[in-house]
């Protein structure tokens, strides 16, 4: 960066996975320039005081914006949350009007409470509690609900893109959100071959340089280890990440 040229006024608490990757590709797409301030989460940093301060719920990403409202520093977490404040504050990818911003909204909300939660447990109970739990038949029950259900709500997916383009009508923060959760769909116990209309979507979403750039960004910081790693990196990440009460 040139010396004159001033900092961005963006911070994002980032680590890279589904959820990280949707805010990098949305800050690519609008042009907005930013500075990663990475999260290790399997090292417990989003437990840091300073980091609880603008992420209560120890999640990451977070996003401060030293420019907000009123040119006063403002920080947001949940990642849906920090689109739809993207999208009102460059005027992008948010529709033309209230009905579009409905339509988009509720595909966004789709993939915060439906795709995103239940595609995390159909990791965790394919890749990761196999590391906890060795027990196939422990385990089959888990492994079947969820794998079932990410199946289900693809075919949902399937049916909103016949003949659409992209999933809320133009080009939105929707598309954004949804993709990196599709990205791990071999891990998800899914073959996109069974949609067509989701494997196309996927294509040209995967082809767009902003998307590119954003799934790319903080890519180093995945060479730190797996979760499914059985090494002591692994174990005492899955400790961390896995078994938290509100006491511990």
């Amino acid at each position: 960066m040139d010396a004159n040229t001033p900092s961005p006024s963006l911070d994002l608490y980032y680590w890279p996975t589904p959820n990280g990757w949707k805010v990098t590709i949305a800050l690519e797409e609008m042009g907005l320039p930013y500075t990663l301030k990475p999260v290790n989460i399997g090292k417990g940093e989003q437990f840091a005081p300073e980091f609880l301060a603008i992420s209560p719920n120890n999640r990451m990403p977070a996003l401060v914006d030293h420019a907000g409202p009123d040119n006063a520093p403002l920080s947001i977490f949940e990642s849906g949350a920090i689109l739809q404040y993207l999208a009102r504050k460059t005027g992008k990818f948010y529709g033309s009007g209230p009905r579009e911003a409905v339509a988009i909204d509720q595909w966004l909300f789709w993939q915060m409470g439906g795709l995103g939660p239940m595609a995390g447990q159909t990791h965790h109970f394919r890749q990761y509690a196999p590391m906890i739990e060795p027990d196939p038949v422990k385990l089959e029950y888990g492994v079947k609900r969820y794998t079932s259900e990410v199946n289900r709500l693809y075919g949902v997916l399937d049916r909103q893109l016949a003949g659409r383009d992209w999933v809320a009508g133009s080009y939105s923060i929707a598309d954004m959100a949804i993709w990196p959760w599709v990205v791990p769909y071999a891990n998800q116990g899914q073959t996109l071959e069974d949609f067509p209309d989701v494997q196309r979507w996927f294509a040209a979403m995967g082809e767009r340089p902003a998307v590119q750039a954003g799934f790319a960004a903080g890519k180093e910081l995945r060479q730190q280890g797996s979760l499914a790693d059985d090494t002591e990196a692994g174990k005492q990440a899955r400790k961390v990440l896995f078994g938290q009460t509100s006491k511990s």
